[in-house]
């Protein structure tokens, strides 16, 4: 049964917001607001902001820089999902992760066709770990962003939610450079 464990104590992560567009401003990015917004009402803490150019080194830089902080728990990203010929953030990302997450992109569309039918395909949300890091790779529209995070995100970054959820096993996401070991890919 899904649910939330109000005898558990809440845990704050420290979550990093990045916004992947040519044309976004920090006045304009709306969906870097609303996810700035649901993390923080949630409980968390935004530990980072940023947008870069829909360019290769420019998007795994930045969260090359934030997997590297100890204080960065959470990377999300924003814009760069679909088949145009700028949106690379999937190709900038998906090579630093130590594990995929094929289950958050299977669910992320699940939630998505629900709301917009066949037109999810024009997506390619995904995730991973790298460096004990979660990275979650979103969509740029306002109302994928509120689909990942309403519908997924909010429930698996809570320690309280039932039966399982991602805050619990960070103690163990790296358990392999701990003990010296490789990952094959």
């Amino acid at each position: 049964m899904v649910a939330s464990d109000k005898t558990r104590t809440f845990v704050p992560l420290a979550i990093a917001v990045l916004t992947v567009s040519d044309t976004r401003t920090a006045e304009d990015d709306r969906s870097g607001d609303l996810l700035t917004e649901r993390l923080t009402a949630a409980g968390h803490r935004l530990a980072a902001r940023g947008i870069v150019p829909d360019e290769v080194p420019a998007i795994r830089a930045r969260v090359e820089e934030w997997v590297r902080d100890p204080g960065i728990d959470v990377v999300l990203t924003t814009g760069g999902t679909g088949f145009t010929g700028r949106d690379v953030t999937p190709e900038a990302l998906e090579p630093l992760f130590e594990k995929r997450m094929d289950g958050f992109s299977a669910v992320f569309h699940r939630i998505s066709y629900d709301k917009i039918g066949t037109s999810t395909l024009q997506s390619r949300a995904t995730a991973g770990v790298a460096g004990a890091t979660y990275i979650f790779v979103l969509p740029g529209s306002p109302g994928a962003c509120r689909d990942a995070w309403d519908g997924i995100l909010a429930a698996q970054l809570d320690y309280r939610h039932r039966p399982c959820n991602f805050v619990e096993i960070m103690p163990r996401l790296d358990e392999h450079l701990r003990r010296g070991a490789t990952v094959s890919v």
